[in-house]
């Protein structure tokens, strides 16, 4: 677990913070875009979207590199994006508020991996109710086949995303998320 402060200013504008790096796990639809947007803002840190960066990578969207590549392929490209990043903020030293993907946090190695970095990791967790009602308004999903098999994934995720070292409610207005996260004080 990260030692327990209180969130304090620095003299940029953002919080203080001994991490480069906080990443944003949770199951599709748990808000880690929004509510990293946010988060970055207010730390005046800067942004990144795995799953964009992915996408840029590929020159595909994430549905599209199932369909045609393959999970497997899928898998790969995530991985590479992920070391990518860890060198982007290892290289320059800036600070990353970064979106994982959502099974990103449950592949193997990258929860030891982040841990070795000293990132700090925040689990977006949400009843699953709210996440299906709002996976099922999005066309981007490619695993969110059925209700059963949203379900048996996110059972199967969840030993993964409860390794975080924080976590909180994301059913809330991302706003109200962002704001529980700072007060915390754990980045």
């Amino acid at each position: 677990m990260l030692p327990d402060s209180s969130p304090q200013s620095n003299p940029s504008g953002g919080h203080r913070s001994d991490h480069r790096l906080v990443c944003l796990a949770g199951f599709m639809g748990s808000g880690k875009t929004t509510v990293g947007v946010l988060l970055a803002r207010q730390l005046a840190w800067r942004f990144e979207d795995l799953d964009a960066r992915i996408e840029q990578s590929a020159g595909l969207n994430i549905s599209a590199i199932f369909e045609r590549r393959g999970e497997a392929a899928f898998r790969q490209i995530e991985r590479e994006q992920f070391e990518n990043a860890l060198g982007r903020v290892a290289e320059s030293g800036e600070q990353i508020v970064l979106a994982l993907g959502g099974g990103t946090y449950a592949q193997p190695g990258i929860v030891e991996r982040l841990r070795a970095f000293g990132a700090a990791v925040i689990w977006l967790d949400c009843q699953v109710n709210v996440l299906l009602a709002r996976c099922a308004t999005m066309n981007n999903r490619p695993l969110f086949r059925d209700e059963a098999t949203f379900r048996n994934l996110l059972a199967a995720r969840l030993p993964f995303y409860e390794q975080a070292d924080y976590r909180v409610a994301g059913e809330d207005d991302p706003a109200v998320v962002v704001a529980r996260i700072l007060a915390h004080g754990r980045i």
